[in-house]
């Protein structure tokens, strides 16, 4: 019987890059971009085949614990472990904490595929054949990484230096070369022999373990003394802010794998994006008849190669050529595809100024442990959301110093508590909450609750919640 791999899917990163559609607080791994599946859904999906895999730990942050498990939940996906990183830290951390972890729950034996949850892959026969001949090569002892075909003298990633063969479909590491200036990227496709780094690993967890002692021990103890005390929380595991702190802050390729004499890479030819930038969505998205790749509601009109997503109203584009045009809730983002590398740039610029911070940052829809909200209208002393609520979930017996709320139902069953009364409200229903009134909203039902929800007051910060009793723990 062939041995099954644990995936470990790297889902912290904060990444703007996809800007106005990914923000800090929602980063690209949790946004729909082309289709009804996120990068992190998607990811989930590849690694979803139970003859290969084994349950997937998820090492994340508290930002981003209810986005983690709402998406594994609206698929099915049962996960072994989410783990909250404290502080953020490069990626060498949260590998040793994943494998201490790993070995907890599966032996010293056991395989550990680690994966970013923000790549966008076709996993076809090409993928599976490739995790197959990582997984042989691993077993043997090695440290695998998958090096991708390069297509393209592209700058934006680092290389791989395949050495000699030691087995069928994988080579010896002969060297990584950090990104390179377009004149060398051409260079090495003439050569051959160069690979992206495609940033996926497949590792035997007791060699990794060794590797680390000897390579980075600092890095280890301080995994292992994170997770020896990490804390549970519901569904999470917190690792231990003090020991997970005090590790060094450097990558799994400077820590081990540029050191390392068990280095190994398999040459790979699946379709493989980081999407760092607009232009590599559209690269590979389904284009038209005039090259265009459209998303949401959208009327092209004497256009071409073009992107053009919108998840708010209809975007109507006339007359352009090879731009870039996505509308979120709440921001626009119009310019050149080829341009669109710096968006990280305008970002800055925009985070640098008070009235467009919040665009960088907050996304109009936020999740919380039982649902989540968006916003839809924010004028002078009132505001409109959008709340829901998952079945059997409810959220803290509360109350409000400064404002006001009316709840009008419109989809499902809601039981609402006000002070000592507790009623039923069914669709197009409504209640009024007054100011300082403590109250209570709870789904009973088998399907999801949605309202309608009108806030009126002199301050209407979501700090401005005075929490009475919650069953998630929060103050």
């Amino acid at each position: 019987m062939n041995q099954k791999i644990v995936p470990v899917i790297m889902a912290g990163g904060k990444g703007t890059r996809l800007w106005p559609l990914s923000r800090s607080t929602a980063p690209k791994q949790f946004i729909r971009f082309l289709g009804d599946r996120t990068l992190f859904q998607k990811t989930l999906e590849r690694v979803a085949d139970s003859s290969l895999y084994e349950a997937p730990v998820i090492v994340t942050n508290e930002e981003f614990r209810f986005l983690v498990a709402e998406q594994a939940r609206e698929l099915g996906i049962r996960l072994s472990a989410i783990v909250l990183e404290p502080v953020a830290r490069n990626t060498a951390p949260a590998v040793a904490a994943a494998a201490v972890l790993t070995r907890s729950l599966h032996g010293d034996k056991a395989l550990m595929q680690l994966l970013a949850s923000d790549h966008e892959i076709t996993a076809d026969e090409r993928y599976k054949g490739a995790v197959t001949t990582a997984r042989d090569v691993a077993l043997t002892g090695r440290l695998v990484t998958f090096g991708i075909r390069p297509t393209e003298p592209a700058t934006g990633y680092g290389y791989i230096k395949a050495g000699d063969s030691i087995s069928p479909g994988a080579h010896a590491i002969d060297r990584f070369v950090e990104k390179p200036p377009l004149e060398k990227a051409e260079e090495m496709l003439a050569i051959g022999g160069y690979f992206w780094n495609s940033g996926m690993f497949v590792f035997p967890v007791g060699p990794l373990a060794k590797e680390f002692a000897a390579h980075a021990p600092e890095v280890w103890a301080s995994a292992e003394r994170a997770v020896t005390k990490a804390a549970r929380d519901l569904d999470f595991t917190r690792l231990d802010a003090e020991s997970f702190s005090a590790s060094p802050d450097v990558s799994i390729d400077y820590a081990i794998m540029e050191k390392t004499t068990l280095g190994a890479v398999v040459p790979s030819s699946f379709a493989w994006s980081d999407l760092g930038s607009w232009d590599s969505i559209w690269k590979l998205g389904e284009r038209d008849e005039n090259g265009n790749v459209s998303d949401g509601h959208a009327t092209l009109v004497n256009t071409k190669n073009s992107l053009v997503i919108s998840h708010n109203g209809h975007l109507a584009v006339q007359g352009m050529d090879n731009v870039a045009v996505i509308a979120s809730e709440d921001a626009v983002y119009v310019g050149k595809l080829e341009d669109s590398q710096t968006v990280g740039a305008l970002v800055k610029h925009l985070a640098s100024r008070p009235e467009t911070e919040r665009l960088t940052r907050e996304h109009p829809t936020s999740y919380r442990p039982w649902g989540g909200y968006t916003s839809i209208l924010n004028g002078d002393r009132f505001q409109v959301k959008r709340i829901f609520v998952q079945p059997d979930k409810k959220l803290s017996l509360q109350k409000h110093y400064h404002r006001s709320e009316h709840w009008i139902v419109v989809k499902g069953t809601a039981e609402v508590t006000i002070g000592d009364k507790v009623q039923m409200l069914r669709e197009n229903e409504s209640v009024y909450i007054p100011q300082g009134e403590v109250h209570r909203l709870a789904n009973p039902g088998k399907i999801r609750l949605e309202l309608i929800e009108v806030q009126t007051g002199s301050y209407l910060g979501e700090d401005d919640i005075i929490r009475i009793v919650d069953e998630f723990g929060r103050q």
